[in-house]
């Protein structure tokens, strides 16, 4: 028992020097970022956008006619948003873009619960409302609605925001300073995630866990290796020509984790994505309750994992090797009295405890979130597996009013 719960706790202290070494890695919406772009002021990113070139006058002649539109689109997919499609817009709204020209557009996906008339009313003369065509056989029902909104958009960039997300008053001057800053590709980046019930608390701050843990941040950027990919469809910033190049949403339409799979198209095509801190700019609250929870990473995980039993089994065993069973452990040394077996399994749920915590800090997250690891854990493999039993069975996932295979 010692034997295992000392390589226990060695394999997560080298998991926690990662996640600290990863967590230091990761660009911060708006401030530089790369080598070629780490000496420019931010003012000379604003610039790079429209810029002439006297040694080009062609060019010159074209990008004075592309300036007419406008530099960035916002774009929001709403379906039964009532709850949160006005006080979105209203951040969205107070959000400052430094002169440059932007447009919001809202696409109604058939809502029963008075949506558009909400948008309307919060978003005025400076907002446009479009009613959303019926869905498509083989379509997801948001790939849809986003591959909608980028037909109707005109900007150079286009932002797909959740109708959920809150925007802070430098928001979208800091996304167009990354956006010239990057020149193309795709600009992404997790929220600040508020939580209400326990299973928000418990589930919700694990995306941020599963990035920081293992997936190295630079090699998001640098390479063009799909695996190398992440993404949260909260905030998805876009170049237009790399949104044309990859597909857009209608080569993805029937992934439900559509995010992901438009991170890894990006990358396909060639163009750069870039994962950021976005916390300083955005927050949002994606479930309200437990079974909205419940329903929306069980959707997910397996779909998430490439639907793959045998890589979801590995996760969920190391998962519960290293934050589970070291708990375990210490009840048992308590009860027997194995002084120094308790000791080993205190240092490796400590450990873990340090794990979590550098992940919950790169999201904002309380402090004492870190104290409830092994409580997240065994909520994600109860999760998990209900995701898995709903693709096997042909039972399928419920969301939104529509039933997805």
């Amino acid at each position: 028992m010692i034997a295992v719960l000392q390589g226990i706790t060695f394999m997560v202290l080298l998991q926690l020097a990662f996640a600290v070494w990863n967590a230091s890695r990761l660009p911060v919406l708006g401030a530089p970022h790369s080598k070629e772009t780490a000496g420019l002021k931010e003012v000379d990113y604003r610039k790079l956008l429209s810029a002439p070139s006297a040694a080009d006058p062609d060019k010159n002649l074209a990008e004075s006619a592309s300036s007419q539109r406008p530099a960035l689109s916002v774009l929001i997919p709403a379906r039964d948003e009532a709850g949160n499609i006005s006080a979105c817009l209203e951040t969205v709204l107070a959000c400052s873009t430094a002169g440059r020209q932007t447009e919001i557009i809202v696409l109604d996906d058939r809502s029963a619960d008075g949506t558009a008339e909400l948008a309307a009313a919060a978003g005025g003369s400076r907002t446009r409302v479009l009613a959303g065509a019926e869905l498509p056989e083989g379509w997801a029902g948001k790939c849809h609605a986003c591959a909608q909104l980028a037909e109707a958009a005109e900007g150079e960039w286009l932002l797909f925001l959740d109708a959920d997300i809150r925007l802070q008053p430098q928001a979208l001057e800091a996304a167009l300073t990354s956006a010239a800053a990057q020149g193309s590709g795709l600009i992404t980046g997790f929220p600040r995630q508020q939580t209400g019930s326990w299973l928000e608390r418990l589930a919700v701050p694990l995306m941020v866990f599963t990035i920081i843990c293992h997936l190295p941040i630079p090699l998001v950027r640098r390479s063009r290796d799909p695996r190398f990919a992440a993404a949260h469809g909260g905030f998805m910033l876009i170049h237009r020509d790399s949104y044309v190049r990859c597909g857009g949403h209608s080569a993805i339409r029937s992934q439900l984790v559509d995010d992901m799979a438009l991170a890894r198209a990006v990358k396909l095509a060639g163009d750069p994505v870039t994962l950021a801190d976005i916390t300083g700019h955005t927050e949002m609250r994606m479930y309200h309750n437990a079974p909205e929870v419940w329903k929306g990473y069980r959707k997910n995980i397996y779909a998430g994992l490439g639907r793959k039993p045998v890589l979801l089994l590995g996760v969920l065993l190391f998962y519960a090797l290293l934050y589970i069973f070291p708990v375990m452990a210490a009840l048992w040394a308590l009860i027997t009295g194995e002084a120094a077996a308790l000791l080993w399994a205190a240092a490796a749920v400590a450990g873990g405890a340090a794990v979590k915590r550098t992940a919950d800090r790169a999201g904002r997250q309380p402090f004492w979130f870190c104290l409830l690891l092994p409580a997240s854990m065994i909520s994600l493999i109860a999760i998990a597996a209900a995701s898995w039993r709903g693709s096997v069975s042909g039972q399928g996932y419920e969301w939104k009013g529509r039933r997805y295979r």
